[in-house]
């Protein structure tokens, strides 16, 4: 897989993990992928995430994956905007997941939110990925 999409791969690595049902997965570390984790974390679709280094001495982010009863906490998760084809949304275009159930994630000019905090800071932007 190329490596034009960083996010995309991160959320790859995370789906693949998860179907394995491992605890812990590496990815390398970059802010934006930060961001959409610190995200991520705080809406409780993963128990966290700590900047770890590679044994080629890359930095690196190693995700904690969150299941309950067995199921994974992220069900599905899409990437939106792709290098091909960004997507970007007002903020009365902001599209809602599940009637709520799922987030958007979406990187404004004031920081990587969930489409709710974006509706109540009044911002859009780019629509990175949806979860639930």
């Amino acid at each position: 897989m190329s490596m034009n999409d960083p996010l995309g791969d991160m959320l790859t690595r995370i789906r693949n993990a998860q179907m394995r049902g491992k605890t812990t997965v590496r990815t390398p570390a970059s802010k934006l992928r930060a961001w959409v984790l610190d995200v991520l974390r705080d809406e409780g679709y993963i128990r966290g995430y700590e900047n770890v280094v590679s044994a080629a001495g890359h930095p690196e982010l190693s995700i904690e994956l969150k299941y309950s009863s067995g199921e994974p906490a992220i069900r599905e998760v899409s990437r939106v905007s792709k290098p091909g084809r960004r997507v970007y949304a007002g903020v009365k275009e902001i599209p809602q997941i599940r009637n709520g159930l799922g987030i958007s994630v979406v990187s404004t000019p004031k920081g990587v939110m969930t489409d709710a905090n974006a509706r109540a800071a009044n911002v859009g932007g780019e629509v990175l990925c949806r979860v639930f």
